[in-house]
């Protein structure tokens, strides 16, 4: 089995007809060290996976498996905080705090045992390729590719196996999106991460070790 694991799961919205699914009987594994797409057009119930994945929401039907634990006995707060490492399209970056700061305040958040919380955080820049002059600026003196390096910068703070990104190239240009790319891989064949990004790009697909489709289920 590999860490994470979609069994039969399947999700539809509380209001919705029995019949009407989002997404139905989906098993997806996941395994360290590879990187994982989830494409699908609008409405395919893309982020809704995610929010399963991270426990967020609760599947209709079916489990999730976290290094063989189902997500429905595990403190699911503690597995976000701690386990999966989540990085956003619109970088969910507070912007009156620096670089530096942003990094900071999540490992302070996931109570991650760090002996010196800047030192660790300025290397966490470094291995995105950002500098000690980046940390020390406010997030809206950045660029969109600066920014979402510290928002990967920000999620590996306190060490997850997991990495989800939601459209993490989304605002970015096509030389930008590769440079991220590259930092995944490289978290990915370095660093034993699970990589999974949910993408409308071909070409983040094309990179990937294994891409997962949703259709949607109903017309």
């Amino acid at each position: 089995m590999g860490i994470l694991k979609l069994e039969n799961v399947s999700y539809r919205y509380q209001d919705a007809p029995k019949d009407q699914y989002v997404f139905q009987n989906r098993n997806y594994e996941f395994e360290q060290g590879k990187m994982y797409a989830i494409k699908g057009k609008s409405g395919s119930g893309k982020t809704t996976l995610l929010s399963i994945i991270t426990g967020l929401e609760k599947c209709t039907e079916g489990n999730v498996f976290y290094e063989e634990k189902n997500l429905k006995k595990m403190n699911l707060d503690r597995f976000r905080n701690t386990e999966i490492g989540i990085v956003f399209q619109s970088y969910n970056l507070l912007p009156r705090l620096t670089a530096m700061e942003n990094i900071i305040l999540s490992m302070e958040v996931s109570k991650v045992k760090v002996k010196n919380k800047k030192e660790k955080a300025l290397e966490l820049m470094k291995s995105v390729g950002l500098s000690e002059e980046h940390a020390k600026r406010k997030i809206l003196k950045l660029s969109g590719g600066e920014q979402q390096r510290i928002a990967i910068a920000r999620s590996l703070s306190y060490n997850p196996k997991i990495i989800i990104a939601d459209e993490p190239t989304g605002n970015l240009d096509k030389e930008t999106e590769n440079d991220i790319l590259t930092i995944f891989e490289n978290l990915a064949r370095q660093e034993n991460k699970c990589i999974i990004i949910v993408t409308h790009s071909q070409n983040v697909c094309d990179k990937m070790d294994v891409v997962y489709e949703l259709r949607k289920e109903n017309p």
